[in-house]
Parts: C-alpha cells; structure tokens; sequence
C-alpha cells in the first residue's frame, strides 16, 4: 500500500482534533496523502480556502507524504485528476456512516474504480466538527479542546469583537 495514494477531502473549516486524528492515520496507510480542500460556493466559510491551507501545511510541517491542495466540483473529479486509488473518510457516528455510505455509492456509479476507505475516528472525537467549533467560538467557548492552539488563535481573531465584549 506504500505506492498508493489517497485523498482525503473536506472543507477543514477549521482544521479539528478529529481531522488531524484521521490525517495522521490515513498518511501511516498509503504512500501518499492528499488534503483536498474544497472551495464551496454554496457556503460561506468562515476562514479563506488559501486560510486553510495554511493551517492544515503548519499542522503537518515536515510530514513529507502529505499533500495540500484545493478543489471545486466533484469529488470525484477530484479522485480522478489526481489519479488517486481511494478516498478516506472519518466516520463518527451512524449519521456519519450513512451519510458517507451514500455519497461513496453516488461517486462509484460515476466511476466504478472509485474506492472509499472509512476510519472510524477516535473516540476522543467523537463529537467534534468544524460547525460546532465554530458555533462555541462564536460565543466565546473555550475550544482548546477541539483546535491546535494556533488554530484557536486564528479562530479567536475572527471572532476578536465577540471575545472582547465577553471580557468587558
């Protein structure tokens, strides 16, 4: 498995504990992990895609089989452009599964050589997301729990009006 290469997409907005839980195992399984970060029209997301690239680059500063990049459309446009020979996808929960089990069925009748790899993510994580990191920060929670703290930082800065008014 050292010559393949996966993908693993998100948004990553932000990068949580459960993400970089699933990164680490993911890039110990293949040769080659890509971090697809979609650009999603539809949403507005709370940090820039050039943002989360960022974040996700320093979280893994120096893992030489992880890869960054970003992507708009189709996963499975994604899959297919970077020749990949699976996608990864951390499972939390039964919503999670079913959720996940669905959109690998839709991309494998697009593609039947699409291969999906499913990691059930620590349960330490069980909980967490990007929205409800987002929604605690937003009201001033502490998220140091969920986040990196320089993740956490770069959250708080773009909730720095709510924090300040909390504090006074």
């Amino acid at each position: 498995m050292r010559d393949t290469v996966w993908i693993y997409p998100g948004s990553f907005d932000p990068l949580t504990y459960g993400h970089i839980d699933i990164i680490k195992r993911a890039a110990a399984m293949c040769g080659k992990l890509i971090v697809g970060v979609l650009s999603n029209t539809e949403k507005s997301p709370l940090f820039s895609i050039d943002e989360r690239v960022n974040m996700i680059n320093k979280a893994f500063d120096g893992t030489d089989n992880i890869e960054v990049k970003c992507f708009s459309g189709l996963q499975v446009d994604f899959y297919r452009q970077e020749h990949a020979d699976a996608v990864v996808r951390g499972i939390r929960n039964a919503a999670d599964y079913e959720y996940e089990l669905t959109i690998g069925r839709t991309n494998q009748m697009l593609d039947p050589d699409f291969e999906i790899v499913l990691l059930l993510n620590d349960r330490r994580y069980s909980y967490v997301s990007s929205s409800s990191v987002r929604t605690l920060a937003s009201y001033g929670g502490d998220i140091s729990s969920f986040v990196p703290p320089f993740i956490a930082d770069m959250i708080k800065e773009k909730y720095k009006e709510r924090y300040n008014e909390q504090q006074d």
